[in-house]
C-alpha cells in the first residue's frame, strides 16, 4: 500500500511537471474533455455551397408563404430551427416542413437567453425541445441555434455534452429588423461567400422575408451558389468556428 502511494506521488510530479514545461512553451496539450466547445458559423470551402436557415417561434402567417415560395422556386434544400412550443401549436405546418424534406434543428422551447440560466435549466429546455419537435414530426434534432444566438463557452459545453452541434451564422439577412425588402436582398447577396450559413427568419415577426425570398434565391443562383442543408454543409472540411 505504502509502495502504490509512492508510485502515484511521483506520477503526480510528473504531470505537473511536464504541464510546466507545457505552459512554458505555450503548449498545453488539449485533452478530449478540456477541448473547448464552439459553434459553427460558415465553412471553409471553395465550393459555391450556402444552407439557407429560417428560426421559427412564433405565429402561422408567414411560414407557409415561405415554404410556398421555396416550392415554387425549386430549393429542394434548406434547414429549419423550431421552437418547441410553436412546434406544438402549429403541429401542421412543422409536418409540411419535414414533408418537403426540409433538414429540421431545435430552436429551444422558451425564447430565453441560456447564458441567463444554470446548467439544468438549459438542459431542460432543449429536452423539451427535443420532445416535442419528436412528437409531431418524427425527427431527433441534433442540430440547435439558441434564442436569440445567445451562448457562452459555459452554455456551449452544455448543449455540446447533449450531443448537439450549436448553429450560428455568418450572413445575417437582417430581416427581423424588417428593414425593406430591397435591403434585406441587398445584405445577403453582397455579403454572401462559399461555405455560408445565412439567417432568416419564417416567425411571424418577418414581415418582409416573403417578399424578399424569391429575389435572394434568384440572386444566389445568378451568383453560381447551390443550396444544402447544414448537415450537408458540415461535411464539407474546413468548418469555421468561434467560442463566442
Amino acid at each position: 500500500m505504502r509502495e502504490g502511494k509512492r508510485i502515484a506521488a511521483i506520477t503526480t510530479v510528473i504531470a505537473l511537471f511536464m504541464a510546466v514545461l507545457f505552459a512554458a512553451a505555450g503548449q498545453l496539450p488539449v485533452y478530449a474533455a478540456e477541448r473547448k466547445a464552439s459553434a459553427i458559423y460558415k465553412v471553409d470551402t471553395d465550393k459555391k455551397i450556402v444552407a439557407l436557415t429560417f428560426d421559427i417561434s412564433w405565429g402561422n402567417k408567414v411560414p407557409e408563404p415561405v415554404l410556398d415560395v421555396l416550392e415554387k422556386e425549386g430549393v429542394k434544400k434548406a434547414t429549419f430551427f423550431l421552437s418547441g412550443p410553436w412546434t406544438l401549436r402549429h403541429p401542421e405546418i412543422a409536418k409540411r416542413i419535414h414533408r418537403m424534406g426540409y433538414e429540421i434543428g431545435s430552436h429551444g422551447n422558451l425564447h430565453k437567453d441560456f447564458s441567463n440560466y444554470p446548467d439544468s435549466w438549459i438542459r431542460e429546455q432543449v429536452q423539451l425541445a427535443e420532445k416535442s419537435i419528436y412528437q409531431v414530426t418524427g425527427v431527433r434534432t441534433r442540430l440547435i441555434r439558441t434564442p436569440n444566438g445567445d451562448f457562452n463557452p459555459r452554455v456551449l459545453r452544455v448543449l455540446n455534452s447533449m450531443g448537439y452541434t450549436v448553429i450560428q451564422w455568418n450572413t445575417d439577412s437582417l430581416d427581423w429588423k424588417n428593414p425593406g425588402t430591397q435591403a434585406i436582398v441587398n445584405r445577403v447577396l453582397t455579403r454572401v461567400v462559399p461555405g455560408d450559413i445565412i439567417l432568416m427568419h419564417a416567425s411571424d415577426s418577418s414581415k418582409q422575408i416573403v417578399d424578399a425570398l424569391p429575389q435572394i434565391i434568384e440572386g444566389l443562383r445568378a451568383k453560381g451558389y447551390q443550396f444544402v442543408t447544414v448537415s450537408e454543409l458540415l461535411s464539407e472540411a474546413n468548418v469555421k468556428t468561434q467560442v463566442q
